[in-house]
């Protein structure tokens, strides 16, 4: 009798146990989501589009979709878990701006200085945002989360999930995920459109070198920037203001140590917590909706619209410009806010079509223009619809 209650006991915690497996909570959504982890690190690892964004979201989707049993407190929605605290850093926006601060200190304002008229490059894309707010409209996402929305065709994460969280915290999984998989996939998606838009004659087009700019320049540019859009758009203070904090650090000369730990150990630090947090938040039950389908759905459409828009501009600007200021229409798709991801698109291309034309400083114009551009967005975006 004692030996038969022993063997019953037994019985009883290993089936315990077996409800708390992840097998026992398995659901075809995990396994799709799971599937989709995987490939994102094979894109990583195997083709290189960036390692640095993918390998950590793919890890995050992985650990939310590991399914559960309810009350074990360590999903990233149940409070009080470790991915739970993890994730209060994308919830309320802390590490948008920091990423942007490292931004600051990585970027190099430069071309845009030298060349001001490239930042109507960064201005013209934002026609994609807008694009996609009036087809979120369409499909019936209010107008906060059709501004949310909005964002992802800047491919701009860190800003995406900044105005996510102010105007559609409901939503902020998919966007971000989103955003920061079009980050990503750009290098597949923009081509295509730049190839299709231009002549090999245009392909070729040698643009003037940039001016030399000085150091009191470089100082004075976003100390002026700071004050001209933080006073115009007061909501993209936590955004642009980290930017520009950041490359003063970076400009300045005396702050050398400081401008290396944002630019280095403390953006690589937020780039890990960001990525994993919002893969975790990636929960099939949560994600795999038609809701989350439309936005993947608007956020290519975006950036389709944003990449011609940009390479268009460039053709249009060219026939009021004099030969030798023209501008190669290739670094018309740098007017996204994919730092330095669309720029770098600009320069391989032009390699390709010759091998001595380097475009990549001339890109960096418009692609610093339109991270200013998606900030202010944001923030105009903040001001109409908290």
């Amino acid at each position: 009798m004692e030996d038969s209650s022993i063997f019953s006991g037994i019985m009883q915690q290993l089936g315990q146990f077996i409800q708390f497996t992840a097998l026992a909570n398995l659901t075809f959504g995990n396994i799709v989501m799971i599937v989709c982890a995987l490939l994102f690190i094979y894109l990583a690892i195997v083709k290189e589009y960036e390692p640095l964004v993918l390998v950590p979201l793919g890890i995050g989707i992985l650990l939310g979709n590991i399914s559960f049993h309810p009350g074990l407190q360590i999903g990233v929605f149940e409070t009080g878990s470790l991915l739970n605290i993890l994730f209060q850093g994308v919830s309320r926006g802390i590490y948008p701006s920091l990423i942007f601060m490292g931004i600051g200190a990585m970027t190099d304002f430069s071309a845009l200085i030298s060349n001001p008229k490239l930042v109507l490059i960064g201005v013209v894309t934002q026609i994609g945002i807008f694009s996609a707010y009036l087809l979120a409209i369409h499909l019936g996402f209010t107008s906060s989360e059709s501004g949310s929305i909005a964002l992802i065709g800047s491919a701009d994460g860190p800003t995406a999930i900044f105005l996510s969280a102010k105007l559609a915290p409901e939503l902020i999984g998919a966007i971000a995920l989103s955003a920061y998989t079009f980050m990503a996939l750009i290098p597949i998606i923009q081509p295509f459109f730049m190839k299709l838009l231009t002549t090999n004659k245009e392909r070729i087009i040698r643009m003037r070198p940039p001016r030399t700019i000085s150091k009191q320049e470089k100082i004075i540019f976003p100390l002026g920037a700071l004050i001209f859009t933080c006073f115009l758009v007061p909501a993209s203070i936590p955004l642009l203001g980290m930017l520009f904090f950041g490359n003063l650090l970076k400009e300045s000369g005396v702050t050398k140590r400081l401008a290396e730990t944002i630019k280095g150990p403390l953006i690589d630090v937020v780039s890990i917590l960001i990525g994993v947090s919002v893969g975790a938040s990636a929960q099939a039950s949560i994600f795999l909706t038609v809701n989350t389908l439309n936005i993947f759905l608007l956020g290519v459409i975006s950036i389709a619209i944003a990449t011609i828009c940009g390479v268009l501009f460039v053709k249009i600007m060219n026939l009021f410009l004099k030969e030798g200021d023209k501008i190669n229409p290739l670094i018309g798709n740098a007017g996204l806010a994919a730092v330095p991801g669309s720029a770098r698109i600009s320069q391989v291309l032009g390699l390709k079509y010759d091998k001595t034309n380097h475009l990549l400083m001339h890109a960096l114009g418009p692609n610093a223009a339109a991270v200013i551009g998606s900030a202010l967005t944001a923030g105009i975006l903040i001001s109409l619809f908290s």
